[in-house]
């Protein structure tokens, strides 16, 4: 990068806020899942106008701009695929306005998810979304990807409560977006372009998210089947049943020993697959629709049902999904970590054919993830230094993805398309869809500056 951009980002940022050694930008070269490409600097904000000018200097250099949070993405998005400038957002992290009155709180895009609940429990109040990686990612991060979580069954996705945004567009101008008006049309609906957009239409710098009252009460249980097809029908049938859990998460066998090696979390090894259920609401409420659970589990032929009896056997079960990623990754030298989602009557045939592709292909494969919004993780285990191992993997890939859109799926419920799933997009939405996209990046971003070469190739690329 030439000494003039470096020494105009210095004046921009301060010189401790700007990277330029290979060795320091390592960290900032790949997220948790994919491999580094080392950007060409580093510069961390600390304020929208400082976004501002930075993206005046990129447009005005045409200079590629890689947003990036805590790099906790799973899919690619906060790669500098084409070098440029990693523009990283996690010092931004005030709390700008908390008003319990109206159960809003606004904050910058860098703070991170988990340090919102303990400022707003104090009115009473919580963030709903709850995605797995909450203890570090960044609110900013969550929008760019939409992020969902353990709670999506019940209580939505990150999208259902973004309010407001202030957002640093490619030339660098700056755009507040939405409303706080629980009712809000004047002009489109510009704020949910933003949201799931993977950094590639504007920077967000400062969002207003809603808030909800704490539910009173909560009954926690773990179900136990010696069938993977019992445990996927029971999750159809408990939201035929007329009832909506909060949390509702699935593991396999795979999973649960993979877990039980990593921590134990009190886990039945010898189980072919557990549902994690949580109801939650006015207290009587939360237990009647636990009884309904219950007499739908037993129903499909659970070998078990308890319900937890304390705080503390309900957090060492939730202990045990938490770390259903970690766990799995020591299982084998590489994962690949797939989020393809159905409806939710079509889980039992989403898993039966995931398990039919796994022995197609001769691979290994641990299934966990958020079954009561239809959303599976399938984890593939391997070593990518195995050549053979690594291409039977990525056929069986490409077969989850296809099978998702068959069954009238996704190839992605909540980790985006970033570099990851950039191939199969056309599968899912077709031509025209991928020029829709194309145009309103080109309408917002006509150099293709902002995270070029994610989830779609501009015209130009092609």
């Amino acid at each position: 990068m030439e000494k003039s951009v470096v020494d105009e980002l210095v004046a921009i940022f301060g010189k401790e806020h700007v990277l330029t050694a290979n060795e320091d930008m390592i960290a900032y070269s790949y997220d948790a899942a994919h491999a580094e490409i080392k950007p060409e600097a580093v510069v961390f904000a600390t304020t929208t106008e400082q976004v501002s000018q930075l993206m005046k200097l990129a447009y005005r250099e045409n200079i590629p701009v890689t947003p990036r949070g805590q790099g906790s993405g799973l899919s690619g998005g906060s790669i500098p695929l084409q070098q440029g400038i990693v523009l990283a957002m996690d010092r931004m992290t005030r709390v700008i306005e908390f008003d319990p009155s109206n159960r809003l709180i606004t904050v910058e895009a860098g703070i991170t998810t988990s340090d919102i609940d303990p400022i707003v429990a104090e009115a009473n109040l919580f963030y709903p979304p709850d995605p797995g990686s909450v203890a570090f990612s960044t609110i900013g991060g969550n929008i760019a990807e939409n992020a969902g979580g353990l709670r999506g069954l019940k209580y939505g996705v990150t999208k259902d409560y973004v309010q407001m945004m202030k957002v640093v567009l490619p030339q660098g101008d700056i755009v507040t977006l939405g409303s706080k008006c629980v009712k809000h049309v004047a002009g489109f609906n510009t704020e949910a372009i933003f949201v799931g957009s993977e950094g590639l239409l504007g920077i967000m710098t400062e969002v207003t998210l809603s808030l909800l009252p704490i539910p009173q009460h909560r009954e926690s249980a773990l179900a136990i089947f010696d069938s993977l097809d019992n445990a996927a029908q029971t999750v159809s049938d408990i939201i035929a049943a007329g009832v909506t859990p909060s949390t509702m998460e699935f593991m396999d066998n795979e999973t649960i020993n993979a877990i039980q090696n990593f921590k134990d979390c009190g886990l039945p090894r010898d189980a072919q697959a557990v549902l994690l259920i949580e109801t939650d609401g006015e207290e009587n409420s939360a237990k009647a629709e636990m009884a309904k659970i219950d007499e739908v589990v037993r129903s499909n032929n659970a070998t078990e049902f308890s319900i937890a009896k304390t705080t503390e056997d309900r957090d060492k079960l939730f202990a045990g999904r938490r770390v259903a990623l970690n766990a799995l990754a020591s299982v084998k030298p590489n994962l690949i970590l797939e989020d393809a989602t159905v409806m939710r009557s079509k889980l039992p045939e989403m898993v039966r054919g995931i398990i039919d592709i796994a022995e197609r292909h001769q691979v290994k494969v641990g299934i966990f993830g958020h079954a009561g919004d239809g959303n599976l993780h399938p984890t593939f285990l391997l070593d990518m230094k195995d050549e053979d191992e690594k291409a039977r993997t990525d056929e069986a890939v490409k077969e989850l993805f296809q099978l998702a859109i068959d069954l009238d799926g996704t190839i992605s419920g909540e980790h985006g398309i970033g570099l990851e799933k950039k191939p199969f997009l056309m599968n899912q939405i077709g031509g025209a869809g991928i020029k829709l996209l194309q145009d309103i990046k080109m309408t917002l971003d006509p150099k293709n500056l902002l995270n070029p070469g994610k989830m779609f190739d501009m015209p130009q690329q092609v």
